[in-house]
């Protein structure tokens, strides 16, 4: 299965669990494993908590950790090495339980792509992996 992401801004965070749970239900897989990943360079996939706080500060961390424009080789090319950075730090996928038909998260746990470089139109992979 694959979600079409449109981004909006260069950097952000969209919840994407809701589509998750229902391509899981719709899968009718009972136990197993969901495996989400992107296969774009400047963007991730996270699992935190989706308060609008939080979210702000995980942007701000990672512009206070990766700064854009701050000399990056990879910025002859196109000006985005930030966004490759910020990327490697968050990691492409997310591996998470299947249990009774329902994907497996923690109260307080979304979903999230996370865009380094937009806007743009992203695809995310899942893969779903039936234990029986």
């Amino acid at each position: 299965m694959k979600l079409n992401v449109k981004t909006e801004n260069r950097i952000e965070l969209i919840d994407i669990t809701a589509e998750v749970r229902e391509g899981v239900r719709k899968s009718g897989i009972e136990q197993g494993a969901c495996i989400l990943s992107t296969r774009h360079t400047t963007a991730g996939i996270i699992v935190n908590e989706n308060e609008s706080g939080l979210r702000e500060d995980i942007l701000e961390l990672l512009n206070r950790l990766v700064p854009e424009g701050a000399g990056y080789r990879h910025d002859r090319i196109d000006n985005n090495g930030d966004a490759h950075l910020k990327a490697v730090l968050l990691g492409a996928s997310e591996a998470l339980p299947i249990t009774e038909g329902n994907l497996e998260l923690g109260t307080w746990q979304s979903i999230f792509f996370a865009e380094m470089d937009g806007p743009r139109n992203r695809t995310v992979n899942v893969t779903l992996l039936s234990s029986k």
